[in-house]
């Protein structure tokens, strides 16, 4: 559990890490916009080209993202078992019953496993080079839009702050809580799945515990300090938008400019 990098992040002088937390946020949603308008191979060569520069530039090892893509491998599988199994088109390899197994189930298979591990890989880069309180201050500020329609900007956002700050220290919990009941004689991963299931049982109810007095605990830290929701209030960290910020949306649009060229090449 302690090898997770989910909501971790890793300090750094690389180029990203100097970035706007808000161009980040917006060239990331940007990327998982665009990443859907993939046609065929030049595109995502072109596209998974472009993530592992991101990657480079970020200064932190491959294995970490590697590590941050194990978690959710299981269900990347199995989305894309789905998709081959029941998605018919081009030449017919095999059939029974509603079960296809064809050309355009297996490309289109391939596709759904490089869309979700390059939007994770990409995510990954933006919370490892992002500081938790810079990016809830940039999800503030692109939300403040929201407010003409009576949407609580301040409130989402200091949810977010706390949910992101308290990631870390519930994976660190949750890693000593296996550890408290591995030495009990606990063996994690063995046997069949109701016995597996069973033995997270003893994790989950004193993790559950332990985040309902965190969370009493901030609420009462919160209300000693004056806390009022509707209240507004000035923000000690200023974000500062560079040349840099604006180098890379200006990438971004030349990135989408060569995703296009590539979708008419075959």
């Amino acid at each position: 559990m302690n090898k997770l990098i989910i909501g971790r992040y890793l300090p750094g002088t690389s180029l990203l890490h100097m970035l706007d937390a808000r161009a980040k946020l917006i060239a990331g949603f940007y990327f998982i916009f665009i990443l859907f308008f993939a046609e065929d191979w030049p595109a995502y060569i072109l596209l998974w080209a472009f993530t592992f520069w991101v990657m480079h530039l970020s200064g932190v090892h491959f294995k970490t993202y590697i590590r941050g893509v194990r978690p959710l491998i299981w269900l990347i599988l199995f989305t894309v078992c789905l998709q081959v199994l029941f998605t018919a088109g081009g030449e017919i390899y095999f059939e029974w019953g509603p079960v296809t197994i064809s050309q355009f189930g297996i490309v289109s298979g391939i596709y759904i496993f490089f869309r979700f591990v390059m939007i994770i890989f990409i995510s990954t880069v933006i919370t490892l080079t992002t500081k938790p309180i810079d990016l809830t201050e940039a999800i503030h500020f692109l939300l403040k839009p929201l407010r003409i329609f009576k949407i609580p900007v301040e409130e989402i956002s200091i949810m977010l702050s706390i949910a992101l700050r308290f990631i870390p220290n519930l994976l660190d919990e949750t890693q000593k809580i296996m550890d408290a009941q591995k030495a009990r004689g606990t063996e994690f991963g063995k046997g069949s799945l109701f016995q597996q299931m069973k033995t997270l049982v003893p994790i989950f109810l004193p993790l559950f515990v332990s985040s309902l007095n965190r969370a009493e605990e901030v609420a009462n830290v919160m209300e000693v300090r004056g806390y009022q929701p509707n209240a507004r209030r000035s923000s000690f960290r200023k974000l500062r938008w560079k040349w840099a910020d604006t180098l890379s949306l200006v990438i971004m649009i030349f990135l989408t400019v060569g995703l296009l060229i590539m979708n008419t090449i075959v």
